[in-house]
C-alpha cells in the first residue's frame, strides 16, 4: 500500500499548478489531503474518478477554509467524518476510512499562528485528538494517521531551532505533546526509517525560504505499533511544488 499525504493549501490552486498530472505519475493507492479550501461542488472530481479513485471528503463549514479528504483506489468499508466534537468538526479537520482491517486517517491540526486564542484552540484540539486516537487504536489495531500536525518534533525537524524556540509549532508544550503521543503506541514513520535525515515538508512563502531550504517538518504519517513490521519506505516528495507544503510518502506491506 502506497500512501501519500499532502497539504494542498487549496485544491483548486494545486490543480492549476499541475497536481493531476503529478498524481497520475505517482499513482498512490491512498491519497490523504488537507487544507482543501473548497466545498465538494466547487471542484471537478471527474479526472480523479477516471484515475480510479473513490473520493471521501470532510470540508469545513466555512467556505474557503480547512477541509480534509481521503482518495483511495479501493472502496472504503466505512467512512467517519470528524471526531464527534462539534467545535473541531465544524472546521473539517479529521476524516477516517476503514479498509478491511486497516484504518487510514487524514488530519489537519490547527496552526495557532493567528494569535493566543487560536493557540488555545490548538492545545484543546491536541488533547481531544490524542484521546480520540487512543480510543480508535483500541478498536482498530492497524491505524495510519497522516496529515499536517503543525508541530516540529525535534531540532532536526526545523532549520533554525534556536531562533524559533518561542514560535508556535515549535513550543515546548507542542513538542512534548508529540513525545506523549508517540509514547502511547504511535510511530513517526519518516523518522523510524530515516533517523538522522534532516528534511522539511513546509516552507514559508517569504524570503525565498524554499529555495534556501529554510523549512519545517510539520507533516507526518504516524502508524500504530502493529504496523511497524510492515513499514517499507518513508520520505518527503520535495520535488512536488503545488503548495507551500510537500507530500509525505509511506509504503506498507499488505
Amino acid at each position: 500500500m502506497k500512501i501519500i499525504s499532502y497539504n494542498l493549501n487549496g485544491i483548486r490552486s494545486a490543480i492549476n499548478k499541475g497536481l493531476l498530472q503529478w498524481l497520475r505519475t505517482e499513482n498512490p493507492d491512498v491519497l490523504c489531503l488537507q487544507e482543501l479550501k473548497a466545498m465538494e461542488d466547487q471542484v471537478d472530481w471527474t479526472p480523479l474518478k477516471e484515475m480510479g479513485y473513490h473520493i471521501y471528503l470532510n470540508p469545513a463549514q466555512k467556505k474557503g477554509y480547512s477541509g480534509v479528504g481521503i482518495l483511495s483506489k479501493m472502496p472504503a468499508d466505512q467512512v467517519v467524518c470528524g471526531m464527534g466534537i462539534a467545535q473541531h468538526d465544524a472546521e473539517g479537520r479529521v476524516i477516517r476510512s476503514d479498509f478491511g482491517g486497516r484504518t487510514v486517517v487524514s488530519a489537519y491540526f490547527p496552526s495557532g499562528t493567528s494569535g493566543e486564542e487560536r493557540q488555545d484552540v490548538k492545545y484543546l484540539f491536541l488533547e481531544d485528538f490524542r484521546q480520540w486516537a487512543s480510543g480508535l487504536l483500541q478498536q482498530r489495531p492497524e491505524v495510519l494517521i497522516a496529515g499536517d500536525v503543525n508541530i516540529c518534533h525535534r531540532e532536526i525537524d526545523i532549520h533554525n531551532p534556536v531562533s524559533n524556540k518561542n514560535s508556535t509549532g515549535f513550543l515546548p508544550e507542542e513538542r512534548a505533546w508529540v513525545d506523549a503521543f508517540l509514547a502511547e503506541g504511535w510511530i513517526d514513520g519518516f523518522r523510524a526509517l530515516n533517523p538522522d535525515l534532516q528534511q522539511y515538508s513546509w516552507w514559508s512563502f517569504r524570503a525565498n525560504a524554499r529555495a534556501n531550504n529554510k523549512g519545517w517538518r510539520i507533516d507526518y504519517q504516524f502508524v500504530s505499533e502493529s504496523l511497524r513490521p510492515k513499514l517499507r519506505s518513508a520520505g518527503l516528495l520535495q520535488n512536488a511544488v503545488h503548495s507551500d507544503h510537500c507530500p509525505t510518502l509511506l509504503e506498507l506491506a499488505d
